[in-house]
């Protein structure tokens, strides 16, 4: 399933690893996820290094500002999960997580890659055209399937707890707001001509938003303040 969006009269259109493009398999089915930190860096050291990417283009991957706006936006959100979370870490900025999003971001491909890094990260897009006055404008729709998301509870599950998602996608919002998700790093990156489901877009600003450690299978839902360990329904 597909996550779409549209922002005043530019069009938007967000991803998150756990879908898919219309005719690809899910990535991240076939591998087990690992919050593994060491198996993390060695993969993301993998990526940089085989990455076709001028050293001068990788300093300017995301400015300042849109790093501070963005991290201060997710922390912000994971501050209002409710039933508040117990286990809810703050999240930090992560250099390799951003000069790793860069590295994707520069192919210019609408999709999540490369394949081998999804079983460790998490990862949202977004691209658009035309200006924009903030980057939480590519940021914000990720959070507003908030709307359509209702945590499970112990009592829903038997023995597993379903996805409770009433609209068309929610995982961009739960790898946003996912207790154990404590490190992010993005890049944006204009490409001249990218290949958005078919259509060409002329400079298209695609943002790239990766995540460490992933969403696992087990979600951990709260409630008084207590987190549950409990296993999701397969979607």
């Amino acid at each position: 399933m597909i996550a779409v969006s549209a922002v005043s009269s530019a069009l938007l259109f967000s991803l998150l690893c756990e879908a898919s493009a219309v005719v690809l398999l899910n990535s991240t089915d076939s591998s087990p996820p690992t919050n593994n930190f060491t198996d993390i860096e060695a993969a993301l050291k993998a990526q940089l290094d085989s990455a076709d990417i001028p050293k001068a283009r990788r300093k300017r991957y995301i400015s300042q500002n849109d790093m501070i706006a963005i991290l201060d936006y997710h922390n912000q959100v994971r501050g209002k999960v409710f039933p508040p979370a117990a286990n809810m870490e703050y999240m930090v900025w992560d250099e390799n997580l951003a000069k790793s999003a860069e590295a994707w971001a520069a192919t210019c491909i609408w999709d999540h890659g490369p394949s081998y890094l999804l079983r460790f990260l998490g990862q949202n897009l977004s691209v658009r055209t035309g200006r924009y006055r903030s980057i939480l404008q590519l940021v914000k729709p990720w959070y507003d399937e908030v709307k359509d998301y209702a945590f499970p509870y112990p009592q829903d599950c038997n023995p597993r707890c379903p996805m409770r998602c009433f609209g068309p996608m929610c995982t961009h919002y739960t790898q946003m707001v996912w207790a154990t998700s404590n490190r992010i790093g993005c890049a944006i990156h204009t490409c001249q001509n990218m290949n958005v489901w078919g259509a060409v877009w002329r400079r298209a600003v695609y943002l790239v938003c990766n995540y460490a450690p992933n969403l696992s299978i087990v979600v951990s839902v709260v409630r008084q303040g207590l987190p549950y360990q409990l296993r999701l329904a397969a979607p």
